[in-house]
């Protein structure tokens, strides 16, 4: 059996509400976005500034609504307001329909882009 890592989930234009250095590390992300996405606590993901030059990856914990926050050392390279993209992946041997949503400037969901389509 062979394995790919395929997109499993996708938040599309989130925006960073705080950065805290001081923090242990990872990535806070509301509990409704990452329910509806499917992102699990503790799980990888990868973060892509849209706005920066910064990619990361960390690991998720669900946080209050809207929340989408940077802790740890990767505070020092991304600020809040900046424009991000959420990604996480999984390996499998079938293909994947990944869950991808657009969403807006206070972080609710604007649009659910499933299936993925490079249109959007």
């Amino acid at each position: 059996m062979r394995l790919s890592q395929l997109l499993k989930a996708k938040l599309h234009h989130a925006r960073i509400t705080y950065c805290n250095p001081d923090y242990i590390g990872s990535i806070e992300i509301g509990a409704e976005l990452m329910e509806a996405v499917g992102i699990q606590d503790g799980e990888l993901v990868h973060i892509w500034s849209v706005t920066g030059t910064s990619r990361i990856t960390t690991y998720a914990f669900a946080g209050p609504k809207g929340t989408i926050g940077i802790n740890g050392g990767a505070a020092h390279f991304f600020k809040s307001g900046e424009k991000v993209i959420i990604a996480a992946f999984d390996l499998s041997d079938e293909p994947i329909v990944p869950r991808v949503l657009l969403l807006d400037k206070n972080n609710a969901i604007e649009r659910d882009m499933t299936p993925f389509s490079v249109i959007g």
